[in-house]
């Protein structure tokens, strides 16, 4: 047999507590901020006085005017573990307006009830026992209005402001942050640049010049203009005359873009063929 899916368990039937059903309730529409307060709150705890006056006229019903309790206070971590800063603002400090009036207004032909479902861990059952109960036939509805006065000015006002003020703001740093900060040229590149400047090259001798290169070319055949310019440390433009005197450009591969001594400036050595 297949385990009960959550459509069949929500529908399978409950003992349902029906002994506070004939009690007259309220159904009462509070603002916001007076809901936050109350989720918060200790259990037991009085979150305002109401008062009732009537009114000289008997077509006018009575006046209902709320008065709540500043209940911030009360949260600590010793009263089921709510701290007081978990009061979003700006219920720290101003929490709103104290005075409230109740507007009423019958319900009708309707027929409403309030219930209750409390969910208890029982020893040694896996599953936590759910217990619905009803607690009360619904008379009256009413809704909460705050009475406009300078406490609610100044609750709306902080809210306005809560409301623009932008998550990410800039903030002036009065001390400099020591972490790793970007560079324009690392310490290598600047020394390779000192060291270029102080070896600028100047035009020597060509003699002398012609001296370094028929020793490099006596070690080597061919080489790269790169190569000879760090060999002879003169000028791109100076050491190619010289090298057109005495060597020839090679266009084609195998020593494509290198430069070979001319026939009549090579002094190699004869190789040994035909040895056995």
């Amino acid at each position: 047999m297949s385990a009960p899916t959550e459509m069949e368990k929500a529908h399978e039937p409950r003992d349902v507590d029906v002994s506070a059903a004939g009690r007259g309730v309220w159904l009462v529409k509070v603002p916001k901020y007076l809901s936050e307060q109350w989720k918060l709150c200790p259990k037991g705890t009085d979150v305002g006085k109401l008062k009732i006056s009537k009114t000289k006229t008997s077509s006018k019903g009575p006046d209902i005017v709320f008065t709540s309790f500043d209940v911030s206070h009360n949260a600590t971590t010793g009263q089921e573990g709510v701290p007081k800063t978990a009061f979003p603002k700006p219920l720290q400090g101003i929490v709103g307006s104290r005075n409230h009036q109740f507007i009423v207004s019958n319900v009708g032909s309707q027929n409403l009830v309030v219930m209750a479902q409390l969910r208890t861990d029982m020893t040694g059952k896996e599953l936590p026992v759910e217990k619905i109960s009803v607690e009360g036939k619904v008379l009256q509805r009413a809704e909460c209005h705050p009475i406009v006065d300078a406490q609610y000015r100044q609750l709306k006002k902080d809210q306005v402001q809560a409301q623009n003020t932008p998550q990410r703001q800039i903030k002036l740093l009065p001390n400099i942050v020591q972490s790793y900060k970007p560079v324009s040229d690392h310490f290598n590149n600047i020394e390779d640049k000192k060291t270029k400047k102080a070896e600028k090259r100047s035009r020597a001798e060509k003699e002398k010049v012609m001296d370094v290169l028929f020793n490099a070319f006596e070690k080597h055949q061919f080489y790269n203009v790169k190569d000879l310019v760090g060999i002879t440390k003169q000028p791109v433009p100076y050491l190619k005359e010289i090298l057109k005197e005495i060597c020839n450009y090679n266009m084609t591969a195998p020593h494509k873009n290198m430069w070979e001594l001319k026939p009549e400036f090579r002094h190699y050595k004869p190789t040994d063929e035909g040895t056995s």
